[in-house]
């Protein structure tokens, strides 16, 4: 019997051959959206053995039988290995809600400054929506750190600093300035975040 040298590769072809039903489209972004995992998977735990890795993404069968089901072929066809409580592979939320969650918010706050709760509102919805990014299979491991950072921790950074500075510019203008400023980076970055999402 042949085996082969490449169990990454030999892996990749199975969920293949599985998910043959799948449009073609859709079945190469499912091949490079495992490879991609695999890949990030071993840069972080490079003492980790392949077939470890493998093993926590499934059975090629139930990948494929969970594709089938959310591109709406079903998986009749297709026997799945962990039957049918597999978990899905894809993400539930739409990617415009972490989105929403890290941006709008901020606006409420800025309208409302005299407001604790719309504050602390505020702080728990940009959270939230830091969160959800961060466990979002529309992005890759850097954008969602590049996108919390930039969305979530540096305008909370910069408004602490603001707020405890003894020394606050007066007058209304040095605030607008500062909210605008904060407005633009997270409008900036949810928009590139947008823009970078895998379908």
């Amino acid at each position: 019997m042949k085996t082969s040298a490449d169990p990454v590769r030999d892996y990749l072809s199975a969920v293949e051959r599985e998910a043959s039903a799948l449009p073609t489209d859709r079945r190469q972004e499912l091949l490079a959206d495992l490879a991609e995992h695999i890949e990030v998977t071993r840069a972080e735990r490079p003492d980790a053995a392949i077939g470890e890795v493998l093993a926590e993404l499934g059975d090629p069968r139930t990948i494929a039988a969970t594709a089938l089901a959310e591109a709406g072929s079903g998986a009749a066809g297709a026997p799945a290995a962990g039957g049918a409580g597999a978990p899905a592979r894809r993400g539930k939320v739409h990617p415009l809600v972490p989105l929403l969650m890290l941006t709008v918010p901020f606006l409420f706050a800025a309208l409302l400054p005299d407001v604790p709760a719309a504050q602390f509102c505020s702080t728990l919805f940009r959270v939230i929506g830091a969160v959800l990014l961060c466990t979002s299979v529309h992005w890759t491991s850097v954008q969602k750190t590049t996108g919390a950072l930039l969305a979530a921790v540096l305008p909370t950074v910069a408004i602490s600093i603001w707020i405890s500075l003894s020394v606050v510019p007066s007058g209304d203008g040095p605030a607008l300035l500062a909210n605008l400023a904060t407005l633009a980076l997270l409008a900036g970055t949810a928009a590139w975040l947008w823009r970078v999402r895998r379908a």
